[in-house]
């Protein structure tokens, strides 16, 4: 990838555990390096720093806090986005699903988006993966087919936040590799001009025949 300015991606994640020393934004700082790594931008998205309201469903904002608009126009201005979360009984965390809730397509369509789960158990975070993925295919997102689960994570890492495991310390890495390359052939000139070409492209002229046999 480039590193030019003008070729830059840009890459958040989104963490959604409020603990202090949170395992999930630790495996995030993580998975950061690793788009960092391959030339992106990156910004660590931790909602603890962020002053927001339950989303109520009213067409009326003028009551929400400005932190509301600074999370929208942070993830907004993002080409990739990793997702982390704790999975709280079978599912993820309720502070992210109010965050997600208060945003919409504006901040997520078209973006590729990288999901991370940890769990204190052994059956790791799947589930809450699982509606991760839903939730990101209902955004219109892009979410890469690699996701990362880390069972008993409370003793995964070391005293310095890398973690024990060097074979799940280059995973996580790799997962914010992909997001960064894939975030970057998204958003290339080439890719765009490809898309335009395929969206104007004629009807293929067999089709309607073959339809009939």
């Amino acid at each position: 990838m480039s590193k030019n300015d003008e070729n830059k991606v840009r890459v958040i994640a989104v963490c959604g555990s409020l603990r202090p020393n949170s395992t999930t934004r630790k495996a995030l700082e993580i998975a950061l390096k690793g788009a960092e790594e391959s030339g992106a931008e990156t910004q660590l998205i931790d909602l603890r720093e962020y002053e927001l309201i339950f989303c109520d469903g009213k067409e009326d904002e003028s009551g929400y806090p400005p932190d509301v608009a600074r999370l929208r126009n942070d993830v907004r201005s993002a080409h990739g986005i990793i997702i982390g979360t704790p999975e709280y009984h079978s599912s993820f965390s309720g502070v992210l699903k109010n965050a997600l809730d208060l945003m919409s397509f504006k901040e997520f369509e078209g973006k590729m988006i990288g999901l991370l789960g940890t769990s204190g158990g052994s059956l790791g975070a799947i589930n809450a993966l699982n509606g991760l993925r839903t939730v990101g295919r209902s955004l219109h997102a892009w979410v890469i087919p690699d996701q990362i689960s880390i069972s008993a994570a409370w003793k995964a890492f070391n005293a310095d936040g890398t973690f024990k495991d060097a074979g799940l310390e280059n995973r996580v890495r790799d997962l914010g590799h992909q997001v960064a390359r894939f975030s970057f052939l998204h958003s290339s000139e080439k890719s765009l001009e490809f898309l335009k070409a395929w969206e104007a492209a004629p009807v293929n002229p067999g089709a309607a025949s073959k339809s009939h046999k």
